[in-house]
């Protein structure tokens, strides 16, 4: 976002020079293309970024003080990502942005444009940055989802409402133009599915079938989250398992 204006783009006040605004989070290793475990959390005053501070006075080794609760941190990771920012440089960000953004840019005209997208897939408010989220009025939205990871996009899933998002990366730029071409063969798919459905007597946007439609279609419909958070719990659990 603070690369928008100087490449071109409309944007919107977001930082400091807001009021309301106290403290900011940036993760460095997405858009900033350093390594991962990298981010950044800067406040507004000193006095706001004493309450990260942990601080234990009467430890048995003495006074303990730390900028948080983690205590040693890899020093190689912040010279990786301080070396990674002064390599893109303000000149590689801005252009990294009009890449990205543009890209953007031409997925969300797609969608309200092409005749091919406009009248089964809809853009889910106004999107200023490099993420285009979309529904779908007369589709399964997660069999698309499940489609479009078929043909190798694995696009991410979204509940309540449901929906689907494409986070424009830098690789996505060079395959934009593929990307709405398989998005629109995948929404004449299940256009075709929908006809036989209607054929067949089953009536329209026929039950979800796919891994995406298994879990967050229902996800979505469970009144009793706990049940989710259990199902998590469960396979984070299987993650510790030889």
């Amino acid at each position: 976002m603070p690369f928008l204006s100087r490449a071109g783009f409309p944007t919107q006040p977001f930082d400091f020079t807001l009021k309301g605004v106290t403290s900011i989070s940036c993760d460095t290793h997405k858009y900033g293309f350093a390594p991962k475990g990298n981010s950044t959390l800067l406040y507004r005053t000193v006095a706001l970024r004493t309450y990260q501070y942990f601080i234990s006075p009467d430890w048995s080794g003495g006074v303990y003080g730390s900028i948080g609760i983690a205590g040693s941190r890899p020093g190689a990771l912040i010279a990786s990502c301080w070396a990674s920012l002064m390599s893109v440089g303000e000149k590689g960000y801005i252009d990294s942005c009009h890449s990205i953004v543009g890209a953007a840019k031409k997925i969300e005209a797609a969608i309200r444009e092409d005749p091919a997208l406009k009248d089964d897939l809809k853009v889910m408010g106004k999107p200023l940055v490099s993420v285009v989220a979309f529904d779908s009025p007369t589709l399964n939205i997660y069999d698309i989802a499940d489609s479009m990871s078929a043909k190798g996009w694995h696009l991410n899933a979204l509940q309540n409402p449901p929906g689907m998002h494409v986070a424009v990366t830098l690789p996505i730029v060079k395959v934009v133009d593929r990307l709405l071409e398989d998005l629109a063969v995948v929404v004449e798919d299940e256009k075709e599915r929908e006809r036989v459905r209607i054929v067949e007597g089953k009536g329209k946007k026929g039950m979800a079938r796919g891994d995406s439609a298994a879990l967050y279609g229902v996800a979505g419909s469970l009144p009793d989250k706990s049940v989710v958070v259990q199902l998590a719990e469960g396979f984070l659990n299987t993650l510790y398992k030889a």
